[in-house]
Order: C-alpha cells, then structure tokens, then sequence
C-alpha cells in the first residue's frame, strides 16, 4: 500500500536517496531541507513529490511542515529523521556553543519533528519513526565526542520512544550506518572542525583531520543501497528496534558487545556483592 514518507535532510546525502527510493516504490515523499528549491533540484521532479522548507532546530517550522504535508496528502506514514551534521575534534578543543549546536542539531532537531508530526500519526493510529543515528550512537571512537553524545541521545531516546507510541500503532526504528558515501565528512557541508586549539592536542587534531579527508569519498558503504534496505523494512511492516547498517557497523557493535561482556564477567562477583546484607 502507498504510504506518506516525510525526510529530513532531504537535500543531500543519503536524504536523496531515501526520497528518490521511496518515490520509486510507489510511495508519496516530502522531502525537506533548508532550501525547498535545492531539495527539489536534487530528488528530481514528480508527481507525488512535495518539497517543503524546514529547519529543524526551529519547532514552528516543523509544524508547519507536517500541516503542508497532511494538507497536500491527508496523513504521514513514515517519519524519517535522517538531517543532521557532524562537529568533530577533542572534547577540550569543541567550544561549549559549538557543543550545543551539535546537540541542536542532532539530537533536539529531530525531538522538534518528531513533536510535529506525532499527532498525525496517532490520530490515524498507525506510522513509523525512524531516525537515523549511527555506528557513533552504540560504540565510542576518539575525535568524535559531541557527535557521539548526540548519537547516544538519540539511541536513548528513540529505544524509549517505542514504550510511549506502541499502543497506538507506532513503531520505531533506529539506524546504525557504519561508514557510507555520503557528504558527511564534506567540510563546509557536514562537518565542522573545532574552534578552540590546544598545543597538547594540536598535532593528533592536524593528523586526525587530515585523515578524516582522506577518507572522504572513499567509505565503503552505498548510500542507495541502504536507501533501498529502508524501504523494504518500513514496507515488511515489521520494523526491528534496530537497524546496524553495514559490514563495517555489524562487526564494530559485535566487538563492542563481546568487550562489554568481558567487563560484566570480569568484575561479577563484585557487583553481585552490592545487595543489603540480610538480616
């Protein structure tokens, strides 16, 4: 059955794909970014395709995205929160303000949509959300500690999500990708590098951002391809709380759970031992 699909993000990345995906299986798509005409230009023209302008930082203009969305297609289906950016460098060298942009952006953006649209969907007792963290959301990695924290957040967030709207007949998904081709680590477009310089770390933060270029464009991950896998799970009807995109990602989050293990089993006894002692 054609279902409303509304992207964040929409102008670029791996929010094209998902709307071009979407549309080319038969669903309608609002697809949003910043610029309308810039998303329009970059999904391609149809039919069943709206455009709408939207910062998601900005809750009003959420509103009234979801409100153009129902007035020209009378429900939202599928919520897909996939905008967000990428402020990298240590933690002492992210100024405090670009820390809260990061968390803005990433984490209080898609609360911002969420909010809007959650009512649609609960009046039609049907929908899914799905939000796209990543790899970054489960597993920590060095000169990425806002964008983590964001990730996380979302992680928390959305794994509690489903408790609220289940009973009527939402369900949620989260997205791990490990590393795709999108524009993410494109300077100026997706990534941020820090404000602050700090000489005890001034040489690892020039190699790490040299290395971060370097591996622009070359990531092994198909954004189309993980498009497509988006709409075969929301259109199975049976969306997994989770979804850990990739080859790269699968292995990271394995190795993270079989360390995780090791550090409960290493220390049992001693956490075991932490009960009021009986009477």
């Amino acid at each position: 059955m054609s279902k409303v699909w509304f992207i964040t993000g929409a102008g670029r990345g791996l929010g094209i794909d998902i709307a071009q995906k979407a549309l080319a299986a038969g669903h309608s798509v609002v697809a949003t970014g910043r610029n309308a005409d810039r998303v329009l230009q970059a999904v391609g023209a149809h039919d069943n395709l709206l455009t709408v302008a939207l910062d998601i930082t900005v809750p009003e203009a959420a509103i009234t995205a979801a409100k153009a969305t129902v007035d020209r297609f009378g429900r939202i289906d599928v919520l897909v929160n996939n905008a967000g950016n990428f402020y990298a460098g240590y933690f002492e060298e992210i100024s405090a303000t670009q820390f809260r942009a990061q968390m803005e952006t990433n984490f209080f953006g898609p609360l911002n949509v969420t909010r809007a649209i959650l009512p649609v969907m609960r009046q039609q007792r049907s929908g899914q959300v799905i939000t796209i963290t990543s790899t970054a959301g489960l597993i920590g990695q060095e000169f990425v500690v806002a964008y983590a924290a964001s990730k996380f957040a979302l992680e928390g967030w959305m794994e509690s999500l489903r408790f609220d709207v289940a009973p009527y007949g939402i369900a949620t998904m989260s997205v791990e990708p490990g590393f795709f081709r999108t524009e993410l680590l494109v300077e100026g477009a997706s990534t941020i590098w820090p404000e602050l310089s700090i000489e005890d770390y001034a040489e690892r933060t020039a190699q790490t951002i040299a290395a971060w270029k370097g591996m622009n464009g070359q990531q092994g991950g198909d954004p189309a391809k993980l498009a497509a896998a988006l709409v075969t799970l929301s259109d199975s009807g049976e969306l997994p709380l989770r979804f850990v995109a990739g080859a790269d990602a699968m292995a990271a989050v394995e190795a993270n759970l079989k360390a995780i293990q090791g550090q409960i089993d290493a220390h049992r006894a001693l956490s075991a031992s932490l009960a009021f002692d009986d009477a």
